[in-house]
Order: C-alpha cells, then sequence, then structure tokens
C-alpha cells in the first residue's frame, strides 16, 4: 500500500511530478493532455508583462547524443512565454477549473519595478492558480534584460524580488534558482529571509552547445548566428543533486522544502532527488523527447520501488540520505576498495589495461590465462577507471578491504584482504597487534 500523494510548501497534488515551466506548459491544451495522462501538477510556462517577448522562429533547440544515439545534453535559446499575459491567465483559469485536484503553479518574470507586482500577482491569484514560481534562473536573452539570471545571480536581487512577490500574493512563493553561481546556498538564505515558501532547482545552465564546422556558427543557428542557451536534460543531473543536497544539509535551510529540478528522467532520477532532500521533481526535457505518458512509467516505477523497500509514504523517503552527504575532509581515508576481474566475463578486449596503464597506476596485468587481465592488489588504488571502461556489465568489480596495515618487523604494507576475510578464523592477521596503516602515510 504505497501513497504518491504529495504536499509540497501547501500545494497539494495526486503525485510528486510536476511540468516544469518550459514549451510543455505553454499554454491550455498542453497542460489539459498532461493532466489528463496523470502528471501531479504543472508550472505554467513564464509570464512576463506587456506586450510580450519576441522569439525566434528558427531553430531553438541544441542537443548532443550519447553513443547510442539518445539526447544527453539539450540547450534553448526560447524565451518566456510570447502570449499576451491576459490571454495565459484565461486560460489558467479554465484550466484549474477543470482539474481542481492538481498543482497549478504559475511562473512570473517581472522587472523590479514594484508597480508591476501590485497589478498582475492579484490577477494571477485571482485564476484560482495553487502557487506562484519566481523565475530567478533564465541564462539567455532575459537576462540581459537584467531579469532571470541577471537577478537570481545576486542575493540581495533574489531577497528583493521575493519580498516585492510577498507583498502582493497570498499564494506561496517558490524561487527558481539559478545554478550559474558560486555557493546555491546564498540564493537559497536570501530567499528564505525574504519569506520564501520553497525553492525549486536547478533552472538551465548557461551554455553554447556547440559550433558548426561548415558554418563557423554557434548552433542552434539562427540566420548564420548562435548564442547562448540553457542547458538542460540528463547531462545536467549531477550539477542539479549536488545543489539540491547542499541546501538540503545545510542547517539553517534544511527546513526550506525544495522542488527538485535537472535531468530526471525515470523514476530512479525523481528517487535520488526525493532522497536529498527534494519534497517533489520537476520535469521537462525527458517529456519533450518521450511525451507525456512517460508519466506512467515515473509514478509506477517509483511506487514499485517504495513498495519494495518497505516505504509507504513521500515522507518516508524524502532526505534519507542527506546525513550520508560529507564534505570530502570528513570521508574515512583508511577505507580501502579494489578492482577485481571476472575471468569467466572477461572478453580480453584490453580496455582496462590501456586505460589503467596510460592514465593510472599500472596495475592491471594480462593474465596467465589467454586473453584476460588480472589486478595487482598493491598497485590498485581503487579510482574505478576501469570500471568505467569495461564493456561488460559486472565484469569488474570494486570489492572494499579492510584497512591496509604495517608488519611491524619488515615496515612493508601488506596487501589487504577481503572484508568478508578480516575476521575469518584461518586469516593470520586476525585478533593480531599489527597497526593499521593511514593511507596519507
Amino acid at each position: 500500500m504505497v501513497s504518491l500523494q504529495s504536499t509540497f510548501a501547501g500545494i497539494s497534488s495526486l503525485n510528486p511530478f510536476w511540468l516544469a515551466s518550459a514549451p510543455p506548459t505553454d499554454r491550455e491544451v498542453n497542460v489539459e493532455r498532461a493532466f489528463a495522462a496523470g502528471w501531479g501538477g504543472v508550472v505554467w510556462k513564464t509570464l512576463g508583462i506587456d506586450p510580450p517577448v519576441v522569439n525566434v522562429n528558427g531553430p531553438r533547440y541544441g542537443f548532443w547524443r550519447g553513443d547510442n544515439q539518445r539526447v544527453q545534453g539539450f540547450n534553448n535559446i526560447e524565451l518566456i512565454s510570447d502570449r499576451a499575459i491576459g490571454i495565459n491567465l484565461e486560460e489558467i483559469a479554465r484550466v484549474k477549473a477543470r482539474w481542481p485536484d492538481r498543482a497549478l503553479v504559475v511562473s512570473v518574470m517581472f522587472p523590479l519595478e514594484e508597480a508591476h507586482w501590485a497589478r498582475w500577482l492579484p490577477e494571477i491569484e485571482a485564476t484560482g492558480a495553487d502557487g506562484i514560481e519566481l523565475n530567478l534562473g533564465c541564462p539567455h536573452g532575459m537576462s540581459e534584460r537584467g531579469m532571470g539570471s541577471a537577478m537570481g545571480q545576486a542575493p540581495q536581487l533574489v531577497e528583493s524580488v521575493t519580498r516585492m512577490a510577498k507583498r502582493h500574493t497570498s499564494l506561496p512563493v517558490i524561487v527558481k534558482l539559478t545554478p550559474n553561481v558560486t555557493d546555491i546556498t546564498w540564493s537559497a538564505a536570501a530567499a528564505k529571509s525574504a519569506g520564501a515558501d520553497a525553492v525549486s532547482l536547478i533552472n538551465t545552465v548557461n551554455s553554447l552547445m556547440g559550433v558548426d564546422l561548415d558554418t563557423m556558427a554557434p548552433t542552434p543557428t539562427i540566420d548564420g548566428r548562435g548564442t547562448h542557451g540553457g542547458y538542460c536534460g540528463p547531462g545536467v543531473k549531477p550539477i542539479a543533486l549536488h545543489m539540491v543536497a547542499e541546501i538540503a544539509r545545510s542547517p539553517n535551510l534544511s527546513d526550506l522544502p525544495i522542488s527538485g529540478i535537472g535531468g530526471v528522467s525515470n523514476w530512479s532520477d525523481a528517487a535520488e532527488f526525493l532522497v536529498l532532500g527534494a519534497g517533489n521533481v520537476q520535469v521537462c526535457t525527458a517529456a519533450m523527447l518521450y511525451g507525456f505518458r512517460i508519466i506512467e512509467d515515473l509514478a509506477e516505477g517509483l511506487a514499485t520501488w517504495m513498495e519494495g523497500k518497505g516505504y509507504g509514504t513521500l515522507a518516508e523517503v524524502q532526505g534519507r540520505a542527506v546525513a550520508n552527504v560529507s564534505d570530502w575532509n570528513r570521508l574515512n581515508l583508511n577505507y580501502v576498495t579494489k578492482a577485481e576481474i571476472d575471468a569467466d566475463r572477461c572478453i580480453g578486449c584490453g580496455r582496462c589495461f590501456i586505460a589503467c596503464e596510460d592514465t593510472s597506476h599500472q596495475a592491471i596485468t594480462r593474465s596467465p590465462r589467454a586473453k584476460s587481465y588480472q589486478v595487482k592488489a598493491e598497485d590498485c588504488v581503487g579510482c574505478n577507471l576501469c570500471v568505467a571502461v569495461c564493456p561488460v556489465p559486472g565484469c569488474i568489480s570494486m570489492l572494499p578491504m579492510r584497512a591496509g596495515v604495517v608488519d611491524p618487523r619488515t615496515g612493508s604494507l601488506i596487501s589487504p584482504e577481503p572484508l568478508n576475510w578480516t575476521e575469518h578464523p584461518n586469516n593470520p592477521l586476525r585478533g593480531s597487534s599489527v597497526s593499521p596503516c593511514r593511507l596519507e602515510e
């Protein structure tokens, strides 16, 4: 009996999966389809003041593909909604009236002039929307106009904008943070000090997707020129996880609700955000690449995993990994792992040998058995490079060892043994007075 019911910053939804503010949430017809497919909520594509911005009519997206031809990174140069704010508000009201059980949050981006906030936030609230998200992260186009990441990169502006929004709405205010900063906790602290009800992160990463070497123009190319844009998709997930975790483990911010964004493509991605402290997740690129029906796999996969682990509610999952996120200087330097190659699975390609020989610690040699390799434990530092390059899943494993020890008679390092051998009755070092060897020594 697993419940995916979510409450985030006081906003209820039937599951923790929201569509992020982006092209998929640009208009009524898209959001209707998303809700019909089963999404728990949406953040409506960012609204600006009239007259609306003008978007390019050429390619708006750039991308790079992995070896399997799947898109791993996505870059967009599209701006905020290019439709009149009044039309958007009419559609938001209709959608919310038809789907009262779904979360509908409105993303906004206004100049730092109180008259705009005083006029439009009450009108947004009148639509029945559940919350406001402040877009302080867009790194292209709008930042050149003094908004988006131009505000989000300055904590004092984050605080000012958030206070202004809170003065003119009673709805929960979620501050969407830019990753284009030195320390994400500064922005989060500024938002919290101004009364933010939650933060969402990350917005897109400022990037240049690539260069067409025939035209010598950045991609995507608009009439011979390209520009920087917002990078998203699976490639940004590690950045997003880090920033979510930094806020969640900060003593002064640990009670600040977090909506996790950045590369969520499947249920396990979502689970990683949740265990690192996020209260829900927002999805964009995966929906654009595979359609709204991916919500079925997201919800079913998360529920199945939770059931298998014995979790009944999202509250039991949220933040379970935060305590294990550490500063580097608190890592156990006496913890040792060594690589082990499964000779029966090894296909003899030699990639592990080449990688280790050329760029690591020369810890792999040819085995007496033809076309297979073995690890020299005394030279292996447990770096994991061989696992990364091996094309056969499960062929190379990293085995935890007991701490290295020094023979007091000779002063030489005795090769570590696997952990399951440490306390074995036949272990000659079991119960001995041989002293541990600190790795930094």
